[in-house]
């Protein structure tokens, strides 16, 4: 008999960053210190910022181990097509209720299949919020881990005929609104891709004409050979939260014009614009974005269009990707549900050749982070988010350390397995004679 499940411990827990009203701010919510003042807009919200929310789901099992996998929500939930705003104490009892119970005394011999049966589970007809998908699935893929004593990576190369990479996932960082400070943190620890920016806001972070961000963008690539160096080339990637649309008025032969500014203020480092619009429907995005990536690629320019809002679940990354509605996708892993179709998600993606941003939010927890790796380490994303948070150190550091402590685990079993075929086969004695059986006496001469 295998491992099994014998109960089920759920707690409370705050994530590296807060929930925000995206529409309110969109509407003109403004910064006060840390706050933002302004009434909130999106249902749920009680202020247009307010204090981030998890839950840990924790399975003890038979053979004393613990797994655990968190459930988070993105930044700015409510938004975009996603689930509402997810509370602690709104969703402990759902999954005491309903989760806990089918979960006990289930063997975790095999993640794939008990993943896509949690998250398929509905409530009253409705499927599970997001974020329960999220962490439930997580704590299996662990569950299993512990069980066959491998690491999480592993499992998931295992089960979905995936190659093991030792190469480590070029990270990806985000700044926050100190978009200045935190450049210098990342470009200091050598991140691969960076800043995102959070431009947000069309005449304080992008200007009219969108001057300040392409001032910011030639800052960026004059600190990155002042403080990296000539062999240091990261990736500039940079969130614009469809503020060029709104300053440009979804004109797309002015925005590629300006992109193209963009690219020349950036070079010689690569230039990627996520959500360059937002026209706020899920059809309509993915028409714009592919209309957009068209005619960048027509006029030669070489920025890569990133889409992220309204592209959230699987059915969506795969749509968008089949649309050719932009050069990368952002899978934002709290919104997928389960942690099966962050896996599908990516694969599905590098099939197609479109970029594969490992993303998520600052919103999230150092479990769901580091989960994450696992994910990446198997599945070869072309970028990884570093998370959560927007201070740029305490995220990278979570990412990249469990990164390597990860590779260097796997190395060293794949270095034993080869010593241990490599070893010659010890010598077998010669039977002694049995003392009952007659021993042949040859003489010579």
């Amino acid at each position: 008999m295998g491992t099994r499940i014998v109960d089920v411990i759920a707690s409370a827990g705050k994530t590296g960053f807060y929930f925000d009203d995206q529409r309110a701010i969109k509407r003109g919510a403004f910064q006060d210190g840390f706050a933002y003042v302004g009434e909130p807009v999106t249902p749920g919200f009680t202020a247009v910022r307010q204090a981030g929310e998890s839950v840990s789901v924790m399975l003890l099992l038979d053979d004393g181990q613990v797994a655990f996998g968190d459930c988070a929500a993105v930044q700015y939930s409510g938004a975009g097509g996603r689930d509402p705003l997810f509370l602690a104490s709104d969703f402990m009892p759902v999954i005491e209720r309903h989760i806990a119970p089918r979960l006990k005394g289930l063997e975790v011999s095999e993640f794939r299949a008990l993943a896509d049966e949690f998250d398929k589970i509905t409530v009253d007809g409705r499927r599970l919020h997001t974020a329960i998908r999220y962490g439930v699935t997580q704590a299996l893929l662990d569950a299993v881990a512990k069980a066959k004593h491998i690491t999480m990576a592993e499992v998931i190369c295992s089960e979905y005929g995936l190659p093991i990479n030792l190469s480590p996932v070029p990270i990806f960082v985000q700044s926050g609104d100190d978009r200045y400070i935190n450049a210098d943190k990342a470009i200091i620890k050598r991140a691969q891709v960076l800043p995102h920016g959070l431009i947000n806001n069309v005449e304080t972070k992008l200007g009219s004409r969108g001057e300040k961000l392409r001032s910011y963008i030639e800052w960026l690539r004059d600190r990155v050979r002042k403080l990296g160096g000539e062999n240091y080339r990261p990736v500039l990637h940079v969130d614009v939260y469809g503020t060029i649309g709104i300053a440009f008025e979804n004109n797309l032969p002015r925005i590629v014009e300006y992109l193209k500014t963009l690219e020349e203020a950036a070079a010689p480092l690569k230039l990627r614009i996520e959500g360059p619009v937002d026209v706020e429907n899920r059809e309509g995005q993915m028409k714009i974005l592919a209309e957009l990536t068209s005619m960048t690629h027509d006029k030669g320019v070489g920025v890569e269009i990133v889409a992220d809002e309204w592209c959230n679940t699987l059915e969506d990354i795969r749509e968008f990707v089949d649309a050719h509605a932009a050069d990368m996708v952002q899978i934002k892993t709290p919104d997928l549900g389960g942690i099966e179709n962050i896996v599908e998600a990516v694969l599905y993606c590098k099939r197609k050749g479109v970029g594969a941003y490992l993303g998520g939010t600052c919103n999230e927890t150092d479990r769901s982070a580091q989960v994450c790796v696992h994910i990446g380490i198997a599945t070869r994303p072309d970028q990884i988010l570093a998370k959560p948070g927007m201070g740029v150190d305490e995220g990278f550091m979570i990412v990249y350390n469990e990164m390597q402590r990860t590779l260097r685990l796997i190395e060293a079993r794949i270095r034993a397995r080869v010593r241990e075929c490599a070893a010659p086969a010890p010598a077998v004695p010669a039977p002694a004679p049995s003392p009952a059986a007659p021993v042949a006496v040859v003489h010579v001469g």
